[in-house]
């Protein structure tokens, strides 16, 4: 019968010859994943079984980046119940303060994750890793403890939408803006329990970090999971990084699609979600004030982002009343910053930099709104309250986008400079 990507890597894990939509599985995964929010609620319901032992702990990461460093005793507190965990388990990839990055861009970095994987998370954004050709998916931390215990979760099956992607993307069209355009299309639920498959000629014009991007949002047209070929651009990043052997799963050319879309990546243009939700995108608007830009987050806080930030800020300076906060999703990412000169580039602007963390995306810390402030981000959702106060407005971006609008103190394209 024929099956989808996604269906082949259940069907792999399930040690099952074929399966369909809505079929319910059990499978073996490859990692499970939890940060210091969801960490600590999965190592709860884990004892609460009464089981003395992870089932495999090289196969649990354990990533503390919403709040850390800690901002206060209660995210003290749950980041401590973790590194208790991870000490009494021996779990093999903790990382902490000094070592850790935002989950979603360090699991890939360190070669946790990559082709054919079958991965879970305690975080919805966990889909990100179908830039590499794995099938992730967010979970509750109770399916996070019984992935620890099992080392195996239960699936239903999802059916697909492929997006055939044409065309080369135009000067400062990137990753974000196809996944902006892509939701405001279809929707924030026009993916619905869905697998996301990307496919098409256009796809070699995209790279790893645009891969990363898209399918990181894919959760925000309410998808299963998003998940591209395995190319040579996705086997290049792979190599000598990733630590278990690729296996590239393709689409039958017969495999059944709830919908396809055509879309020709040449006629995007930067793309912007204003408030409050995703799919509530534009590509025109009048001058909107601003009083902060966060460039990062597990989005767009790599080090192509971080270049594309440095290349529209260098000589520039961060208008006056503007908030600029860039934030490299890793250590490795902040290393480069150094390395490339980058970092020189943000403070010469007036921006301040951060460690890595999730902070501002959450409302949690690094960038907090007031009632009636603005920020164009490059983070993943803008519901209401989401940044700050439920009076204050987030407008989701690109790093082109978000960098621009802080030189100018409002909503504007690189264009405009």
């Amino acid at each position: 019968m024929a099956m989808t990507a996604s269906q082949k890597i259940l069907a792999a894990h399930a040690h099952l010859d074929e399966v369909t939509a809505g079929q319910l599985i059990s499978a073996e995964l490859d990692l499970v994943l939890a940060n210091d929010i969801t960490g600590p609620v999965a190592i709860k319901e884990f004892k609460k079984t009464g089981a003395d032992k992870v089932k495999d702990k090289s196969k649990i990461a354990l990533v503390m980046d919403h709040f850390a460093p800690n901002k206060d005793v209660k995210s003290a507190e749950q980041c401590k119940a973790c590194r208790i965990f991870a000490k009494e388990q021996g779990i093999e990839n903790f990382y902490d303060v000094g070592k850790m990055g935002i989950e979603h861009a360090l699991l890939p970095e360190q070669g946790l994750v990559g082709a054919g994987d079958l991965v879970i998370g305690a975080d919805s954004h966990t889909c990100t890793y179908g830039a590499l050709g794995a099938f992730s998916t967010g979970v509750g931390s109770t399916d996070m403890a019984a992935g620890m215990l099992t080392q195996k979760c239960w699936f239903k099956v999802p059916s697909a939408i492929k997006f055939e992607l044409t065309g080369k993307p135009a000067k400062y069209v990137c990753g974000k803006d196809v996944i902006l355009h892509i939701i405001g299309l279809i929707g924030v639920d026009g993916a619905l329990y869905k697998s996301m498959e990307f496919t098409g000629d256009g796809v070699k014009y995209l790279n790893i970090d645009d891969r990363f991007t898209i399918c990181n949002m894919a959760i925000e047209a309410g998808a299963k999971n998003g998940i591209f070929p395995v190319d040579e651009v996705a086997l290049e990043y792979m190599k000598g990084r990733f630590k278990r052997p690729v296996k590239a799963y393709e689409a039958d050319p017969d495999a059944q699609y709830d919908a396809v879309y055509k879309i020709d990546l040449s006629k995007l243009k930067p793309t912007v979600s204003f408030p409050h939700l995703p799919e509530n995108t534009r590509t025109e608007w009048d001058k909107i004030p601003v009083d902060q830009v966060v460039i990062g987050s597990c989005t767009n806080g790599r080090i192509t982002d971080m270049r594309i930030a440095a290349e529209i800020l260098k000589g520039r300076k961060v208008a006056d009343g503007v908030r600029a906060i860039i934030i490299p999703a890793t250590q490795e990412v902040y290393r480069q910053c150094v390395n490339e000169g980058l970092v020189n580039i943000f403070l010469d602007a007036g921006a301040i930099i951060s460690t890595p963390t999730c902070g501002p995306c959450l409302g949690g810390y690094m960038g907090i709104l007031a009632e009636g402030e603005r920020a164009v981000s490059t983070t993943n959702r803008n519901f209401v309250g989401r940044m700050g106060h439920v009076n204050s407005e987030v407008y989701l971006a690109s790093p082109y986008v978000a960098a621009a609008s802080a030189i100018t103190g409002y909503l504007s394209t690189p264009d405009e400079l």
